[in-house]
């Protein structure tokens, strides 16, 4: 997630962003680095806090193809002699 670049680039503390999402300061910290996964309101809640549209906190995922099938696999290849 592209939380702490944004609020970086925003030049705002985690106690900043904390109160203008409206989170605790050590739930965003969870958040931000990775040891706790957010809710739909809660990603909405830090988007607001952030003053950017929910999707650029997740943009990144999306241009590195994240979660995109990757090429089909086939099984084993067995030889008959």
């Amino acid at each position: 997630m592209q939380i702490r670049r944004l609020r970086e680039g925003r030049g705002y503390s985690l106690e900043e962003l904390a109160e203008r999402s409206g989170l605790s300061f050590r739930g965003l910290i969870y958040i931000e680095h990775g040891q706790r996964s957010p809710s739909v309101l809660t990603l909405l809640d830090i988007a607001a806090g952030l003053g950017v549209e929910p999707g650029e906190l997740v943009n990144h995922i999306a241009r590195e193809g994240v979660g995109e099938p990757g090429p089909q696999q086939s099984g084993p290849t067995i030889e008959r002699s």
